[in-house]
């Protein structure tokens, strides 16, 4: 069985299976001739269309990804053994799995023999900022490679104090996590927000270790695992009240979970936990560090307006989403993710009121961004937005959009 013998076993069209999912029919083409496969956004809506669960749909899947089809081979799409991008992504998570190992060592049994952990822990900052002004983020993955091997030597020789080492650690594991979550590998990614939990909570370093359970239940939203990430973000909401009171770690846990009850349609407990995040301006001095805490409240804006537009207040999203634009413009530092997302929110509330020149005026600039930064991050954005605008009919520069969304996040 595959995805075309269970299409036409439905009697389904290319097209009509295309427009059921939110996808471009080439896209379908693509993914029945074996050139490219869902990606994990888009799975649940297959499964759905499809008539199966997503164990089935996975099985369904399966074969592809054991075995290159000749396709494949020729379009160099798969990631075999012996592809380059596949053997530093393999190399990259053996240097996790190792570090996590050796970090999880109890401290008597590694022998403290000098001071190297700050090192370690500015050069982390030096990455976490590079990896902030990256437009393309996965250019930042030799240098973060080359400091978990540096990391590894020194677990493994003892040359700081283990405790400092698994705050370095845990530091690490996060930026590593994020460069997987933002390439659409969510199996490394969660592996990583794991590895850096349990170095940090072995560190007893409790903002590091909340932090690392607020990027975790990142994955399970992406995924739509709502109830589980609410829960997650609970628990770092209280691991984050035995942290530093001087720090927006509980806050920022209180902001993403305000996204979780949205998803849930929970509108009181969302609200509940947006004043819980805003309550961040009433912290003095330095609120975030830069690296593993960059929560500051200062994009506060643009994540309620994104929660209302998940509660349908449609009204309420449109001028929080503008005034987040007019705060933060890009040639002010404003990130091409935190942008793209606003963009495609207000795209997403022009489909909802059936206005193609809003859909158009910011599906596309969020197009343009997605392309000069080949963020992984706003183009799953741009592709939950292709679900939203089948309710346009057949207009000409709808179905323009549609197709580059499609070619995008192929």
């Amino acid at each position: 069985m595959s995805i075309a013998n269970r299409r036409r076993a439905l009697g389904l069209t290319q097209e009509g299976f295309a427009e059921a999912v939110g996808v471009d029919r080439r896209t379908v083409g693509r993914w029945e001739t074996g050139k490219s496969r869902p990606q994990p956004p888009q799975r649940p809506k297959v499964a759905e269309v499809l008539q199966m669960d997503l164990d089935e749909l996975d099985a369904l899947l399966a074969p592809a990804e054991v075995l290159p089809k000749p396709a494949q081979l020729a379009s160099g799409v798969h990631h075999g053994p012996g592809d380059p991008d596949e053997m530093i992504r393999r190399e990259f998570l053996r240097l996790l799995t190792v570090s996590g190992a050796v970090a999880a060592i109890p401290a008597g049994e590694v022998e403290a023999l000098a001071d190297g952990a700050d090192d370690f822990g500015r050069m982390n900052g030096h990455l976490w900022q590079v990896y902030q002004l990256a437009r393309a983020k996965h250019s930042v993955y030799p240098v973060v490679q080359s400091q978990l091997t540096a990391l590894n030597d020194a677990l493994r020789d003892g040359r700081a104090q283990t405790g400092s080492l698994c705050i370095a650690a845990g530091d690490l594991f996060q930026l590593a996590g994020e460069l997987a979550f933002d390439a659409n590998r969510y199996h490394d990614a969660a592996a990583s927000y794991a590895l850096a939990a349990s170095a940090s909570k072995e560190a007893r370093a409790y903002d590091l270790w909340a932090c690392a359970l607020i990027r975790s239940a990142y994955v399970d939203l992406s995924e739509r695992r709502y109830r589980q990430a609410a829960d997650a973000l609970g628990a770092a909401r209280r691991v984050a009240l035995r942290g530093d009171s001087s720090l927006a770690t509980k806050h920022w846990a209180a902001a993403v979970q305000a996204e979780a009850f949205a998803w849930l349609g929970d509108f009181d407990a969302c609200e509940e936990a947006l004043d819980e995040a805003e309550k961040v301006a009433s912290l003095s001095g330095q609120v975030a560090n830069g690296g593993w805490l960059r929560f500051d409240g200062s994009r506060l804006a643009e994540e309620r307006g994104a929660r209302y537009l998940q509660l349908n207040r449609l009204g309420l999203a449109e001028t929080a989403l503008k005034d987040a634009l007019k705060l933060a413009p890009l040639a002010a530092g404003h990130s091409f993710r935190r942008r793209g997302a606003v963009l495609v929110d207000l795209a997403a509330i022009g489909a909802k009121r059936k206005d193609s020149e809003q859909v158009m005026q910011y599906g596309f600039e969020a197009l343009r961004l997605a392309r000069a930064s080949g963020s992984g991050y706003v183009a799953r954005r741009l592709q939950t937005l292709t679900a939203e605008l089948g309710t346009l009919g057949c207009d000409r520069h709808i179905a323009e959009l549609k197709a580059e969304i499609g070619t995008l996040t192929a």
